[in-house]
């Protein structure tokens, strides 16, 4: 049945503010701020942010019809928030709060050093299940919902009313997605139980968004901190072996989801689906249920030359993936364009001006592009030159 809207994108929705670093060749942090310094920088780009901005506009920007919900503060970034999203689907589903800010956040990213973020967390504290509105998401083929971690009421009273949401969602017949973002480990959302949380939440999520170190986190936080203290940001995805990817993404399944990924940044985007992943699902065609069905794939990421900033790559491999997914594509063909996606994404400051069409993201697809080599040493493990995709052991291919 035909619907007014491809998806409806939920969440966590924020401005962010990006000020331009100068390539000064700084390895560290402190190399660049420190007391008393005076540091030059570049333009700033002002650019909505967090999922409902970062995956509905590219989403939007892949041909779909995108209807936005998300809390927004009655003030001058709000305002700007809310014309941006005007422009590119409806913002029926946007509430506008009167007793709070609209949340901001100011992103630092000097060239070549990982990223930091300054959050006001605003009206986002307030966003709850009374902001959805099932006669809205009725309207919808697809619910995606972002960054639980950084939504308080969302988090509080452990998890209740995350599942509450997705329950809402389900009962609407649509099909759904979660994405996630990494809270620090040492606050209120880092020390949750999270293993409990997604046991509540993932029975009524079809596909699970994660990275894998937002996974490793809130399945095992004990050994996740205790490898942190040796692994930088920045390199603790290289210390993720296949066989763990295969481990954290079978407790994921056995949770109840019925597809998991884990974006792994330069490594790409690992996949792993359930048997029979998207049966009884009343707006897919069998040929894609089979397709998606009992899949273990890792589709590596493109090299960038032109490198510009990471902030909203994550989310911009999603709006690739599930647009991929919502046309009837193969999972082989999804992960192509999301890590296209994420290509797009990292060459510019913001997380929604470098995306491009459907069809010019399937030409970047198609030129062949040069991949980055994702290290994947595992037993059963093998390359496809022509897919240029990694089928791993548990792949329907591989049976």
């Amino acid at each position: 049945m035909s619907k007014p809207f491809d998806v409806m994108v939920a969440g966590h929705m924020c401005l962010d503010v990006i000020p331009r670093f100068h390539d000064t060749g700084a390895t560290r942090i402190e190399e660049i701020f420190r007391p008393g310094k005076l540091v030059n920088i570049g333009e700033a780009t002002i650019s909505t942010g967090g999922p409902v901005s970062n995956t509905g506009i590219n989403m939007k920007k892949l041909g779909n019809r995108v209807c936005f919900c998300a809390r927004l503060g009655n003030d001058e970034f709000g305002n700007i928030a809310q014309d941006r999203l005007n422009q590119s689907g409806s913002s029926e589903g946007i509430r506008v709060d009167n007793q709070s800010n609209t949340a901001y956040t100011l992103v630092i990213a000097p060239v070549g050093i990982d990223r930091i973020f300054l959050h006001s967390t605003g009206a986002n504290d307030d966003f709850g299940p009374e902001d959805l509105d099932p006669k809205l998401i009725e309207q919808c083929r697809h619910f995606h919902f972002g960054y639980p971690p950084l939504l308080k009421r969302i988090y509080a009273g452990g998890g209740e009313n995350l599942r509450e949401i997705f329950r809402i969602a389900k009962e609407t017949g649509a099909t759904t997605s979660l994405d996630m973002s990494l809270p620090d480990i040492d606050s209120e959302s880092g020390r949750l139980n999270w293993a409990g949380i997604l046991e509540k939440v993932l029975p009524y999520v079809d596909l699970f968004l994660p990275s894998v170190e937002e996974t490793f986190l809130m399945l095992e936080p004990e050994d996740y901190r205790k490898i942190r203290e040796t692994h930088s940001a920045s390199d603790l995805v290289d210390w993720f072996t296949p066989s763990k990817y295969l481990e954290l993404s079978q407790r994921c399944l056995d949770l109840g989801t019925r597809a998991v990924t884990l974006k792994s940044g330069p490594r790409g985007i690992y996949i792993r689906t359930a048997e029979k992943a998207l049966q009884n699902m009343d707006t897919i065609q069998e040929t894609q249920n089979k397709n998606w069905s009992k899949r273990e794939v890792w589709r590596p990421a493109i090299q960038v030359n032109d490198f510009g900033s990471a902030t909203g790559a994550g989310d911009s491999s999603i709006a690739g993936m599930l647009t991929g997914f919502l046309r009837g594509e193969s999972i082989e063909e999804s992960l192509r364009i999301g890590t296209a996606c994420g290509f797009q994404n990292v060459r510019v400051l913001d997380a929604v001006s470098g995306i491009r069409s459907w069809e010019e993201t399937e030409e970047i697809v198609k030129s062949d592009p040069e991949l980055i080599d994702p290290n994947i040493d595992g037993e059963g493990w093998h390359y496809d030159s022509t897919e240029r995709l990694w089928f791993g052991p548990s792949d329907s291919k591989n049976s």
